[in-house]
């Protein structure tokens, strides 16, 4: 297009507008970021909470006490060890989710661990988010990887799982594990943020 005179004058608004604001501006965030963000305020603390499903599969769980520990945070990922009090009176501290971010979203992968700090069979497993989410809620459908890792280990039944993760600051914390079909599987605990308790000894592998 020819610049006329007229239209080089209209034209000189936008340049001082980018000559004062620069050629690009940041993308405003986005729900994971919050989501992250909202999880990662709470670093350091520790809080109680309980099983709120009744499946026969976690009838060992049920009435145990349960504590969650924000226990690392860095910029790329979170660290919540989950603690589950024993029928003899101590503590399964094999547990770990590690949300961490990625280039389109979060990932959820769940770090299990021998008393002895060895790794279990079936650790690391998890997934990543496909939808946006909310600065709330996050979805991790199970990933490729984890889906070999289930068939090795005779685990087929586990091959369409979906994690989410709640973070209500000031109310609560939940997770959640839940699949549908023929083996429909649901499991959710939840954790009260509206008062912290002391953190516990560092999970095992830690």
């Amino acid at each position: 297009m020819r610049l006329t005179s007229s239209n080089a004058f209209a034209a000189l608004p936008c340049l001082a507008l980018v000559m004062l604001t620069g050629c690009t501006t940041a993308p405003p965030p986005q729900p994971a970021d919050n989501f992250f963000a909202n999880l990662r305020s709470l670093c350091g603390q520790a809080f109680a909470g309980r099983l709120v499903t009744s499946e026969a599969a976690d009838a060992d769980m049920v009435g145990k006490p349960m504590v969650m520990h924000v226990a690392t945070c860095s910029d790329s990922d979170i660290r919540v060890p989950f603690h589950v009090g024993t029928d003899g009176g101590g503590w399964d501290r094999s547990r770990t989710w590690v949300i961490s971010r990625t280039a389109n979203g979060l990932r959820l992968k769940h770090d299990h661990r021998h008393e002895d700090g060895s790794h279990d069979s079936v650790t690391m497993y998890g997934g990543d988010t496909a939808t946006p989410g909310s600065a709330t809620v996050q979805d991790f459908p199970v990933d490729a990887e984890s889906i070999a890792t289930f068939r090795r280990e005779g685990l087929a039944r586990s091959v369409t799982n979906v994690w989410t993760v709640e973070v209500e600051p000031g109310a609560r914390f939940a997770y959640q594990l839940r699949r549908t079909g023929e083996n429909a599987r649901h499991f959710r605990v939840e954790f009260d943020l509206t008062r912290s308790v002391d953190a516990p000894p560092v999970a095992w592998g830690y």
